[in-house]
């Protein structure tokens, strides 16, 4: 069983980051517009800031998290911009501070679960590490949505890691959410991570593979960029495919991003 005490750690550390750049902004600035359409800089930390919450709901209550799940599926085309429009319309400070007691709390509760423990989601139940693997994911990829509207560079990490392990292990899931059939044969995919190195995954002798760098493909599965503007190389009809659709994150297919120079 693995130790999730480094996914929490990173975590913690990729929280902490996104918080030192939102932290001095002037109020106004929580107003700007990020890539999301609707969705300003609070619009993007009310939804961490719900989403960890309902988390937290769903490691320590289980029957008020199913209450959480049927109002999802009442509304599950507006439920998650009602949480986000809720959150922004906090002054930015009163929000902020929600954000940070919230996941304060989920990062308690997660490192006090007892090991094996599993919590239901809005897709399959979670273990303690896959728990916060997908708030990580989630906290990066609403990050560079604020550094994108704040014209910040984020420098990739090595955090990512666990990001590219997810958008490789929800593979098949992407092709059902489409309604497609997920090819049979596992897939190569070697990544460049920003240390040097080079992350791989499935069987070298796979006839099907992905190669590029690792920051790209977390914005892949992510959704945070189009294909056209990532330097990902796929062979193999299958692999390529994949490209065109992956998602690493819960729930119906996203629309994704346009590429650059298009509108939406």
């Amino acid at each position: 069983m693995a130790d999730p005490t480094p996914v929490l750690d990173d975590l913690r550390a990729e929280s902490d980051r996104l918080d030192r750049l939102v932290a001095e902004l002037a109020p106004e600035r929580w107003a700007l517009p990020t890539p999301a359409p609707r969705w300003t800089v609070a619009h993007q930390i009310a939804h961490l800031a719900w989403t960890d919450q309902s988390a937290l709901t769903a490691v320590t209550d289980a029957d008020a998290f199913r209450a959480l799940v049927d109002k999802a599926l009442a509304a599950p085309g507006t439920f998650v911009d009602e949480g986000a429009d809720e959150g922004a319309a906090l002054p930015p400070a009163e929000l902020l501070d929600r954000w940070r007691k919230g996941r304060a709390a989920l990062d308690r509760a997660l490192r006090a679960a007892p090991p094996g423990a599993r919590f239901p989601w809005y897709g399959p139940p979670m273990s303690t590490a896959s728990m916060a693997t997908a708030r990580l994911m989630e906290t990066w990829a609403h990050g560079l949505d604020i550094a994108d509207a704040l014209g910040v560079h984020l420098a990739p990490t090595d955090r990512l890691r666990h990001i590219a392990r997810l958008g490789v292990r929800t593979r098949d899931f992407a092709f059902g959410a489409h309604g497609l059939t997920p090819p049979r044969e596992e897939f190569r995919v070697e990544l460049a991570a920003p240390d040097g190195g080079t992350w791989s995954y499935g069987p070298p002798e796979a006839p099907q593979h992905v190669t590029g760098p690792a920051v790209d493909f977390c914005r892949l599965v992510t959704q945070r960029a189009h294909r056209a503007d990532l330097a990902l190389t796929a062979t193999g009809p299958d692999a390529d495919r994949w490209l065109d659709i992956a998602q690493a994150f819960a729930g119906p297919p996203g629309s994704g991003r346009t590429p650059k120079g298009e509108a939406r």
